[in-house]
């Protein structure tokens, strides 16, 4: 475990018929989520997803590209530096 990083992936997603595809791939990584906060922003007709993670670069790297395929959605994300 000492090869994890601690991150924030930020999430937008500008395609309201991704949110099920969305929530889907965040519950097959369910296990490296420790928070996560959505808010939907109505007056723009979009979504903002905050998740803080635990997890080797691999799995994250998983999941932010699973995540940046989905069309409409676009992810950022920043963790700890390695050891």
């Amino acid at each position: 475990m000492s090869d994890n990083r601690i991150g924030v992936i930020g999430i937008v997603v500008e395609n309201h018929d991704a949110v099920p595809q969305v929530n889907q791939v965040l519950s097959k990584h369910a296990s490296m989520i420790i928070g996560r906060l959505g808010l939907p922003y109505r007056q723009k007709e979009l979504a903002v997803i905050a998740l803080i993670v635990d997890g080797s670069i691999d799995e994250l790297g998983a999941l932010t590209g699973k995540l940046g395929n989905i069309s409409g959605v676009t992810v950022k994300s920043a963790l700890t530096k390695g050891s």
